[in-house]
């Protein structure tokens, strides 16, 4: 199935929009997390408008054009974990959706979400802990730094259920995709 026109065009203009925010995130450096975020919100956007295979197109070309356009390369870093992140999980969403015999599936996706998440915050805190702190390394610091990610994969999940359930249901009436 081709992309209809109007959708083409959607996805370029916010294509432009997500590099701008990735961009403008190392330059308004007191915003930093808030504009990568709204950045990976796009990539949902991208996935839940045109699919999953139409996102994860949207979501390399975006990690490419920041890294290419951005001046903070660890901020695009942190858009490409952002994005693999709502990737991965939209597309476990999409097999879990298949099989109708699964029982609690919200339990299931929120385990789904959960080891994901782990699985590429983890190896960076252990890796690279002075990304996140800049003072001496012990084993408090890290254990703060994992449970503060927990904490923040809690909020993040709840602020892109709010955008896409709310605030993108109400923007996207103005499309007329269909």
């Amino acid at each position: 199935m081709f992309l209809s026109t109007k959708k083409l065009a959607f996805l370029g203009l916010l294509l432009a929009i997500t590099v701008m925010l990735v961009v403008a995130s190392g330059i308004l450096e007191f915003n930093t997390l808030f504009l990568l975020v709204a950045a990976s919100f796009c990539i949902g956007v991208a996935i839940r408008e045109c699919g999953l295979r139409y996102g994860i197109g949207f979501y390399i070309a975006s990690v490419l054009l920041s890294f290419i356009l951005a001046p903070n390369k660890l901020y695009v870093f942190t858009f490409l974990c952002f994005g693999l992140y709502l990737s991965l999980t939209d597309l476990a969403w999409e097999v879990l959706a298949r099989h109708k015999t699964i029982r609690n599936t919200k339990m299931i996706f929120w385990f789904i979400r959960f080891f994901l998440f782990n699985l590429l915050y983890i190896p960076i805190i252990l890796l690279l802990p002075n990304l996140f702190y800049q003072g001496k390394i012990n084993t408090p610091i890290i254990g703060i730094l994992l449970l503060g990610g927990q904490f923040g994969l809690v909020l993040y999940d709840r602020a892109y259920n709010y955008f896409q359930n709310s605030l993108w249901n109400k923007i996207r009436t103005h499309f007329h995709f269909d």
